[in-house]
């Protein structure tokens, strides 16, 4: 076990907290934009818009999913 004082432990787990929304928030943020853009130069308003939110929600709850298996592994030891 590392050793590690309260602060800083909290400090991680915000840190990698923070990151981790930020890239859950991102991936629906991208998945949107590329569908707005694909939408505005195909002219398919608002399909592609709908598919592309839809996509990155999907792919931002997959690695949502797969941190949460590696903090439930990394809990779990050797």
């Amino acid at each position: 076990m590392r050793d590690e004082t309260i602060n800083q432990s909290v400090g991680r787990a915000l840190g990698d907290g923070w990151s981790r929304s930020g890239a859950f928030v991102g991936s629906i943020i991208s998945g949107t934009l590329i569908g707005f853009f694909a939408d505005r130069w195909l002219g398919t308003e608002p399909w592609l818009v709908v598919i592309g939110a839809l996509a990155g929600i999907y792919s931002g709850y997959l690695n949502v999913w797969r941190w949460s298996k590696e903090m439930e592994d990394a809990d779990r030891g050797p």
